[in-house]
């Protein structure tokens, strides 16, 4: 497996490229364009400028996260058709750069939700939250205490770009005929369209499951088990179409077994997001450390499993706690240096012990 850690860009994140450089193991950065709205075309001298930061510091750019689709796509409307030819000359430009795997999803509305981006862990430290009560009804209030945050601190969240956010009641509007099959309809139609021009670039779209893995505010949600990533898998069945296998995502249901998942599709993963959760007996839950105890997603078994399979993807840390003065305002919610400094570490050292327990076989 391939070690990464994911980056906002210049300007755009507190974490630098000689912060990460120190972290051993990692060989590629996870980035994107963040300043792109869903639907626009990634130009190619954007994308050089990312690949000469990256290349100083000897990163590959091969995994791009958030070439976030356009709400016409998923909707279904006839202008999609512009957008997914918008799409298509985004991943030729990608490929001009060696760009291999393209992490996206297909969430209608809203991207990842939490109710609060910095809550005490009881050690210290803060961490995301799902508060299961107050993700009910009032999408604008949820909404609200995300974008009020965005603008306090300046920073952008990919799904939650407030040009759109500032649209809400009308996007909500617009995905109200939109049930779970129309929108399996759209994704299918989707993706076989990109096929061949991801055949010829040799770049594979990697799905992110839905976070969470239920349907929320009346919104279908669709990556959400085993059964619905079996559907996903043969509904295109085609080598370029793949998965980012997100242990976090899937295991906010503590119903997911996230292990059988890597053992049956192992060969369908391009990126694993590694994170931890911790369940609550009302529904609520907190990310956690990656230490396999701090959680319930069973982050040795899921490892074992990669190993097992002999993975050669890109992985990743995901989500991690805020440490030692990281607070709102210095650091992305989730997306702290610490914590998921600890978790490569951590996941590095079960995979050299798994190594070292192959050669003694």
């Amino acid at each position: 497996m391939q070690m990464t850690f994911r980056w906002y860009g210049e300007g755009n994140d507190k974490i630098s490229l000689s912060d990460i450089k120190q972290i051993p193991g990692v060989t590629g950065i996870v980035w994107a364009l963040h300043d792109k709205m869903p639907g626009e075309i990634w130009q190619p001298s954007e994308i050089a400028e990312v690949k000469r930061q990256l290349d100083e510091y000897g990163f590959n750019m091969d995994v791009v996260e958030s070439v976030n689709v356009h709400d016409d796509i998923k909707i279904g409307l006839p202008t999609r058709d512009k957008y997914i030819e918008n799409y298509k000359q985004t991943i030729r430009n990608l490929a001009l750069f060696g760009v291999k795997v393209i992490c996206y999803n297909f969430m209608p509305i809203f991207d990842w939700t939490r109710s609060d981006l910095f809550h005490p862990v009881g050690d210290g430290s803060t961490a995301l939250f799902y508060e299961k009560g107050m993700i009910q009804d009032d999408y604008n209030a949820m909404a609200k205490y995300i974008l009020d945050f965005t603008e306090k601190y300046n920073m952008s969240f990919p799904g939650w770009e407030p040009e759109r956010m500032a649209k809400l009641d009308e996007l909500f509007k617009a995905y109200k005929g939109v049930d779970h099959e129309k929108l399996w309809a759209n994704l299918k139609y989707f993706l076989e369209a990109l096929m061949p021009v991801c055949e010829e670039t040799g770049i594979k779209m990697a799905i992110h499951m839905d976070d969470p893995p239920w349907d929320i505010f009346g919104l279908p949600r669709l990556l959400v088990d085993e059964e619905s990533i079996d559907r996903f898998l043969k509904m295109v069945d085609h080598p370029c179409n793949c998965l980012t296998l997100c242990s976090g995502s899937l295991n906010a249901n503590p119903e997911n077994n996230v292990a059988d998942i890597v053992r049956k599709h192992c060969d369908r993963i391009a990126f694993a997001h590694i994170r931890n959760v911790k369940h609550f007996e009302n529904g609520d839950f907190s990310e956690a450390s990656h230490r396999d105890c701090d959680g319930d997603t069973r982050i040795l078994d899921v490892l074992k499993a990669y190993h097992d399979c002999g993975f050669k993807g890109y992985i990743r840390p995901d989500h991690g706690r805020h440490l030692w003065g990281e607070t709102p305002g210095n650091v992305r919610p989730g997306y702290g240096l610490y914590d998921r400094a600890l978790g490569i570490m951590y996941m590095l050292g079960v995979w050299d012990m798994l190594e070292k327990l192959k050669g003694e076989k």
